[in-house]
């Protein structure tokens, strides 16, 4: 069969496209196991409230966190430097994404080369 005459819908998938996607998909999967974990135990109970992942499609590796409610939402950015200490300990250049369900504010963003504006006087 002649592929080349067929629309680019009917084509088979990318074989190096699905490699790439598997790949990417462990890589992430990695690097969220990796983090959690490097985490303290207390970060990894807060973490456990949430929903989170590593994702790598943006330019730098992001760690999303869902949090269920304004609670554990102010938990998670009350201990938002100890978590990116930890993220940058995987990625130079990574950042934190903490959103709360139905806010309607955008969620909060941070890069891991931003904690020192973040990290108070002792």
């Amino acid at each position: 069969m002649n592929h080349s005459s067929l629309p680019f819908e009917d084509l088979p998938p990318n074989a190096s496209g699905l490699d790439d996607t598997l790949q990417r998909l462990q890589l992430e999967e990695m690097l969220a196991k990796y983090f959690y974990d490097a985490c303290h135990p207390q970060q990894q109970a807060l973490l456990s409230n949430c929903e989170w992942y590593i994702t790598t499609y943006s330019e730098a590796p992001t760690l999303i966190i869902e949090c269920p409610d304004q609670i554990v939402n102010w938990q998670v950015l009350k201990s938002l430097v100890k978590i990116g200490v930890v993220l940058k300990r995987i990625a130079k250049k990574g950042k934190i994404r903490v959103s709360s369900p139905g806010s309607k504010a955008a969620p909060f963003e941070m890069r891991v080369d931003e904690l020192p504006v973040y990290r108070y006087p002792n």
